[in-house]
């Protein structure tokens, strides 16, 4: 069973990517900022990445670079808000650029289309899509 971890502060995204995941029949690790991510990644060694951008203590671009020293062929996404900024603002489009050029496979913005973003990591583990997500 692949397993994700999601790297993401506010807690209620991550409890709905968690549960999603769950139900489409991976196994879900959790941190609440870059700091906390990196070192599960290093403990746990999971095989997609899911990591906000704009968050305490380690920032996501940050965050994915230190990851992909330490696992160079980790998958990871990249999904950004804008942190305090308006979301649907240049700077976020910016930042996701970025973390693409960092290593990102794939970037959304928030609010992102949850069937895209499970349709992504459903790729990105060689799954196909589970039956309970289908149309």
């Amino acid at each position: 069973m692949p397993k994700i971890l999601v790297i993401e502060d506010e807690e209620s995204i991550r409890n709905m990517l968690r549960k999603l995941f769950e139900m489409s029949g991976y196994s879900v690790l959790e941190a609440a900022d870059g700091e906390t991510g990196c070192q599960i990644c290093r403990d746990e060694r999971p095989d997609i990445i899911i990591t906000d951008i704009f968050m305490p203590e380690k920032e996501g671009l940050e965050t994915i670079k230190d990851i992909r020293r330490d696992s160079p062929d980790v998958k990871i996404i990249a999904i950004s808000g804008g942190g305090s900024r308006n979301p649907h603002d240049s700077l976020t489009t910016n930042y996701l650029s970025v973390a693409a050029k960092f290593g990102a496979a794939y970037t959304f913005e928030k609010p992102f289309n949850i069937e895209d973003l499970l349709k992504a990591v459903n790729e990105l583990a060689g799954q196909t899509l589970s039956p309970a997500m289908k149309g």
